[in-house]
C-alpha cells in the first residue's frame, strides 16, 4: 500500500520577531496565512522557532507559489507591529496597567488597526506598538519600574484623601464649637451677632 507523499519547507522565526512570547508566534502565524491563498492557508503552521509549510505532492505548482509568499513574508516579521494581546503576554502586563500606560504615554502607540471580528457585527480598533520599543521597554524592566511608581504615586494621594478629609473634618468642628457653648447648646444672641457681619 503506498502512502501520498508530501512537500514540506520551513523559515526560521527569530527571537527578535516573537519576543519570546508564543502569542506573538501565532500572530505572525495568522499574519503569514492571511498573505496565502485561502485554500492553502490550513497548510502553514508557526511551531517553537520556525514556520512550516507541509502540502500534498500533487499541489506542487501552490506549494511554490506559497513558499515565495512566505518567504518573503519572513524578511519582514521583525517589523510587524505588536498587537495589544502580544504586548500583555511580552510584558506580563494585565490590560488594565496596559490601557493606563498608553494613556499617559509610557507604552507609546504607532497607531491604530481596525479588524471586523468573526462573531461581532461591528468591527474593532485598536492601538499597535513598534517592536523595537516593546523590546526596549522588556530589556530595561520597565514594566515593574512602572509599578513601583504607581504604588508610590497612590500612597501619596491616599495620604492626601487622608489629610484633606482630616483638615475637613478639623475645620466643620471648629465651626460648630464657635457656634456654641461648651456645653453643645446654642449661645444667645449668636444669629443677630453673625448677621450684623462682625465675624467677617
Amino acid at each position: 500500500m503506498s502512502t501520498s507523499r508530501s512537500l514540506s519547507a520551513e523559515w526560521p522565526i527569530s527571537p527578535a520577531a516573537t519576543l519570546g512570547s508564543s502569542v506573538r508566534t501565532k500572530g505572525i502565524e495568522r499574519e503569514a496565512r492571511a498573505r496565502l491563498p485561502w485554500a492553502v492557508r490550513k497548510y502553514l503552521k508557526a511551531e517553537t522557532g520556525r514556520l512550516l509549510l507541509r502540502m500534498p505532492e500533487e499541489e506542487a505548482e501552490a506549494f511554490q507559489l506559497a513558499s515565495e509568499k512566505i518567504s518573503k513574508t519572513v524578511e519582514t516579521i521583525e517589523a510587524l507591529p505588536v498587537l495589544p494581546r502580544e504586548v500583555e503576554d511580552i510584558l506580563a502586563l494585565s490590560s488594565r496597567e496596559r490601557h493606563k500606560w498608553l494613556k499617559d504615554g509610557r507604552l507609546q502607540s504607532i497607531g491604530t488597526r481596525t479588524l471586523k471580528m468573526r462573531g461581532r457585527s461591528k468591527a474593532v480598533t485598536f492601538h499597535v506598538f513598534d517592536p523595537k520599543h516593546i523590546e526596549d521597554v522588556l530589556d530595561r524592566d520597565l514594566p515593574n519600574i512602572w509599578r513601583e511608581q504607581d504604588a508610590e504615586e497612590a500612597a501619596r494621594n491616599r495620604r492626601r484623601g487622608a489629610n484633606k478629609a482630616a483638615r475637613t473634618r478639623a475645620d466643620k468642628l471648629s465651626q460648630r464649637r464657635g457656634k456654641t457653648g461648651t456645653d453643645g447648646t446654642k449661645l444667645d444672641g449668636w444669629d443677630a451677632f453673625e448677621d450684623e457681619g462682625l465675624l467677617r
